[in-house]
């Protein structure tokens, strides 16, 4: 389901970042289109703000309906599994049963983890820790994980997006989930800063946009972030998933 506001500010980025504060959301997780453009005036006479819509997507109850077979998916199986497996392999599981102690919302993210990843016929285990802002961090625990990982991490952030649809489903208060396997984040987000760094010095070299391949959104967050503090470049995205593109743009007045 579509929602939008409207925010504004001394300028374009400004009136967004209002907006964004406002949200609890990230630059990529909206569309955003200028409604007004600022006007600094004449000695500061008939100046005026920048006004923007901000477009988000707020989750509606149908995917989450899809999924709620998934939960009815008994886990003790997978735990009871665990003494069949060689004495070896037994410590690797142990670290998976620590969540976030007295958490409701961790021990509900586990549950409904532990679920689905028995319905995709896993023996991967989620160990969950409490991270920053309220952002549950989630490792999957256990052997030969690149089937949950996906082509460049397709089917890792299924596994994500429907754990975050499921737990914040009928709640007031959202909160957010990461989900990682084998280190995969880190590794992709060190290989696309590196990228995004290749390609900002082209911008600012040749004074030329750049459009990127199609990424997701973790991609495009990471592509932003690096280079939100870059001078002579500034990002957007443009498209609709899963075509989504960044594009690295040549900006003369950043600084």
């Amino acid at each position: 389901m579509l929602k939008y506001i409207e925010s504004t500010g001394r300028t374009e980025e400004a009136a967004i970042e209002a907006a964004l504060q406002k949200l609890g959301m990230d630059r990529d997780d909206v569309s955003v289109e200028v409604l007004e453009r600022a006007k600094t005036g004449f000695l500061g006479i008939g100046a005026s703000p920048a006004k923007v819509k901000v477009t988000y997507e707020a989750p509606d109850e149908e995917p989450v309906e899809e999924v709620k077979p998934v939960e009815t998916v008994p886990a003790a199986p997978v735990a009871e599994e665990a003494p069949k497996a060689p004495v070896a392999e037994e410590p690797k599981a142990q670290p998976a049963a620590a969540t976030v102690a007295d958490d409701e919302r961790a021990e509900k993210i586990h549950a409904f983890l532990t679920g689905l990843l028995a319905h995709m016929g896993s023996s991967a285990i989620p160990s969950i820790t409490l991270g920053e802002e309220n952002t549950y961090e989630v490792e999957l625990l256990g052997e030969h994980l690149g089937s949950l990982i996906g082509r460049r991490g397709e089917t890792l952030d299924a596994i994500q997006q429907l754990t975050n649809y499921a737990v914040n489903h009928g709640q007031s208060h959202r909160v957010r989930v990461h989900v990682d396997a084998e280190g995969y984040r880190a590794k992709r987000e060190e290989s696309l800063a590196r990228l995004a760094q290749k390609v900002a010095g082209k911008v600012v070299k040749y004074r030329r946009n750049v459009t990127l391949e199609p990424m997701n959104a973790y991609e495009r967050h990471v592509i932003h972030t690096a280079l939100q503090d870059v001078p002579g470049v500034t990002t957007y995205s443009t498209g609709v998933d899963p075509n989504r593109r960044v594009i690295v743009a040549y900006d003369r007045d950043k600084k």
